[in-house]
């Protein structure tokens, strides 16, 4: 232990702000208070969230985790983290609710060098308006400075989910069948996939000219309505709200992430199955447009890399297509299932070669 007259070395000199990080955290709990569920035991800040799981016969804990990839990025060039975390959330209760389940509870991680602390907390509030939109428990959740593996202004956030399901309602895939009917619903732009592709497309340069990468993203398109930021930023949407009363009439559906209506869509399906989509059946989005123009990527590339506009897809029998499209106004007749040899394609009707 030091005797001298001189200060020795603190933990701030090394890049982590003790004192700082603790005042965050309690603003962090604010947050967590306004969407709490009464099935959360225990106080905040414990080092292990308590849940007390009820209301189910024989239940099937479903779980999820995720993060929103290089989209961290360009929010950061545009200045915005109030959104992420929302799409961080409403990824995650998309991906459980394909099982059929419900979501309980929510855990984020956060990771950074020297973010201010400001735009922490509009990260995590980010996060507690999706957990209350959706009803989730934002029960617990971890920051950490990592200084020297995170560029100056880096970060990046994960999500963890865990929701339930009655065991006898869990969507398996075993009820579909060749010849239900696909139904597609509207994704709100891209989501969270794909921002890579779209970052070398516009030149965004991964911080090192921030004054360009506003001029990119400030760009007003016509099409769009507004600015290119504006667009890409758009908060991935959660489809809770609409698909939860009608769970019990679908066979299955996906949610269409990276790898888009290919990569996604034969998750679901049972061996011998694959799809049909009709490629005329929907109007790509101006945003997708744009982006194939600028960067001029392949129809196939887009395909495989973007939701194209669809973000969720449902199979049903094909003698309810007809009363789930009434059910949901926006959605619209896509394909269908069909049998598949093995060596065929998983997805037809798509512009992949």
């Amino acid at each position: 232990m030091s005797t001298g007259p001189e200060r020795g070395l603190r933990y701030a000199d090394a890049g982590v702000d003790i004192d700082a990080a603790e005042a965050t955290v309690a603003r962090y709990r604010e947050i967590a208070r306004r969407v709490q569920r009464p099935e959360v035991l225990g106080a905040l800040g414990s080092f292990a969230g308590l849940f007390r799981l009820q209301g189910y016969e024989d239940p099937v804990l479903a779980s999820s985790t995720d993060s929103v990839g290089t989209k961290v990025l360009v929010a950061a060039a545009a200045g915005r983290f109030d959104t992420v975390g929302q799409d961080l959330v409403n990824h995650c209760v998309n991906d459980i609710l394909t099982a059929g389940a419900q979501p309980l509870f929510f855990l984020d991680y956060l990771a950074t060098a020297d973010l201010p602390q400001a735009q922490r907390v509009e990260l995590v509030a980010g996060i507690g308006l999706a957990c209350e939109q959706n009803g989730v428990a934002l029960i617990g959740g971890e920051t950490a400075d990592l200084p020297d593996l995170y560029r100056p202004g880096d970060y990046d956030i994960a999500g963890f989910i865990v929701g339930a399901v009655e065991r006898s309602a869990v969507l398996d895939g075993s009820r579909i069948r060749a010849g239900d009917a696909l139904v597609a619903l509207p994704s709100s732009g891209l989501h969270t996939n794909g921002y890579s592709l779209v970052r070398a497309a516009f030149g965004l340069a991964k911080g090192a000219d921030a004054a360009h990468d506003r001029a990119v993203l400030g760009t007003v398109y016509a099409e769009l309505g507004g600015t290119l930021g504006d667009a890409l930023l758009a908060v991935h949407r959660s489809y809770l709200g609409v698909l939860g009363p009608l769970l019990g009439r679908i066979h299955g559906w996906a949610h269409i992430t990276g790898g888009g209506i290919p990569g996604n869509l034969p998750r679901i399906l049972p061996e011998g199955l694959g799809a049909f989509v009709d490629a005329g059946a929907w109007r790509t989005p101006p945003l997708f447009e744009v982006i194939q123009r600028q960067g001029r990527v392949a129809d196939a590339e887009m395909y495989r890399t973007f939701n194209m506009g669809i973000g969720a897809i449902l199979v049903v029998a094909a003698d309810d297509a007809a009363g789930v499209l009434a059910a949901l106004p926006e959605s619209w007749a896509l394909g269908a299932v069909e049998a598949r040899a093995a060596g065929e394609p998983a997805v037809r009707g798509l512009p992949l070669a």
